[in-house]
């Protein structure tokens, strides 16, 4: 059977392409889930991609990953910066997710510093546009693949 990864989006991601395309470029929502199935498929996973400016949306599909998936990438938009439920919900779920941001939220404003969503995400990647969702999907894979992330080798 297939793994199956969920890449879910919060508010706002829905307007990619036209928001602040100097942050966000120019691609578009769409462009962004068909890059995503792409890399799936070449993986070897079913990508579910889905986007929702609600916060309990957010939260439902992190609790449906706990049998649906096994994997999470995540990008809750604003919502990393101020969400306990969706820090409380990944934690619970017990399915490894991956924070991904397209923009250096390091390098903008300073509310944007703080993630409730990095202490209980096995990684994070910011900032390098939608390439953040290829290579997170490419470490999912690996630790689906290898459930003991300790058993990956270290290569140059």
């Amino acid at each position: 059977m297939t793994p199956v990864v969920f890449v879910l989006n919060g508010p706002n991601l829905n307007l990619l392409g036209l928001r602040e395309p100097a942050i966000y470029g120019a691609g578009t929502l769409a462009d962004l889930e068909e890059l995503c199935r792409a890399s799936g498929s070449r993986l070897g996973l079913t990508v579910d991609v889905r986007q929702s400016n609600h916060e309990g949306d957010l939260v439902d599909w992190i609790q449906e990953a706990r049998t649906a998936a096994q994997g999470i990438v995540l990008n809750a938009g604003a919502l990393t910066h101020t969400s306990v439920a969706i820090h409380d919900a990944l934690r619970a779920v017990g399915v490894p997710a991956i924070e991904v941001h397209l923009s250096n939220v390091h390098a903008r404003e300073s509310f944007r510093h703080h993630s409730y969503v990095s202490p209980v995400a096995a990684g994070v990647i910011v900032g390098l546009g939608p390439d953040g969702y290829d290579f997170a999907l490419q470490a999912l894979a690996r630790r689906i693949a290898r459930p003991d992330p300790s058993s990956e080798p270290i290569t140059a």
